[in-house]
């Protein structure tokens, strides 16, 4: 099964040469990298958040496997999607989806599942993966949509997944995608996102959970983000960096109802 791309043309460039140039931009010139267990990275249109993409992704050593967790911005499909077997295309070429690490987590993690329906309008992963292409040829993913789940379901899925990359897949990286408050002013948008954030850097992801619920900070991608901690804790993660924040205003210039935007990488 092939995802074929579903905003390319319109959060990013729908030309190869001129998407492989945005990205090249947004990834700024040679500096050192490290590697990472995960990242969290904003997923709008490159004009408002590419270059806190590439800000995260220019400081990672990436590996020839990447596991993408985002959220469902459509709610179809299942609430822990795994893209059956097959590949995701862009304008920069096909990447395969790793099926062998895809069958596993869909084995023993529980409520996970094969589902294309979640992912077959869902922008958060696809403006992500040209970043990625960018940056290495050699390159699976498995892409994972998470929708609607309790907390509880979240840790579960999580932590399973964390002990499975431990045990079975120890060179892979994770890629959670999420923006941070939308439509607030952007003083009110940095007062909410620095509580999510300080729970973020704690490594906390129950903390994380609570703490954008209670307060009802409209972080899109709070789901999968917990599932990444959780994991990331499983493979010893000890200590999370905030790259970069900021916001749409910034492009824009209406600071009234901008979109929060915040990289960080978990090592």
């Amino acid at each position: 099964m092939q995802r074929m791309p579903a905003v390319a043309g319109r959060f990013y460039p729908g030309q190869a040469g001129e998407l492989r140039r945005s990205v090249t931009e947004f990834l700024g010139g040679d500096h050192p990298t490290q590697s990472a267990i995960g990242l969290m990275v904003p997923h709008a249109g490159y004009l408002y958040s590419g270059a806190i993409a590439g800000q995260v992704f220019g400081r990672i050593d990436i590996p020839s496997t990447v596991v993408l967790l985002g959220p469902n911005h459509t709610g179809r499909g299942a609430p822990l999607a795994v893209f059956p077997p097959g590949s995701w295309l862009t304008p920069l070429g096909d990447v395969l989806v790793d099926e062998q690490l895809a069958g596993q987590i869909v084995r023993q993690c529980p409520g996970a599942m094969h589902d294309e329906m979640a992912h077959r309008d869902e922008h958060s992963l696809e403006v992500l993966l040209p970043f990625i292409q960018v940056r290495t040829s050699k390159l699976s993913i498995v892409p994972i949509c998470v929708g609607h789940s309790g907390l509880s379901d979240l840790l579960a899925f999580g932590r399973a997944l964390g002990q499975l990359l431990a045990t079975r897949f120890p060179e892979v990286l994770l890629v959670a995608s999420s923006d941070m408050t939308h439509f607030e002013t952007a003083e009110k948008a940095r007062q909410q996102d620095l509580k999510a954030l300080e729970k973020i850097l704690a490594l906390d992801p129950e903390g994380l959970f609570r703490v954008v619920v209670a307060n009802r900070i409209s972080m899109c991608g709070v789901l999968p983000m917990v599932v990444m901690l959780a994991a990331a804790l499983e493979l010893k993660a000890a200590r999370a960096t905030l790259v970069q924040y900021g916001n749409s205003g910034e492009v824009s210039g209406d600071l009234d109802e901008v979109v929060g935007y915040a990289g960080v990488i978990v090592e």
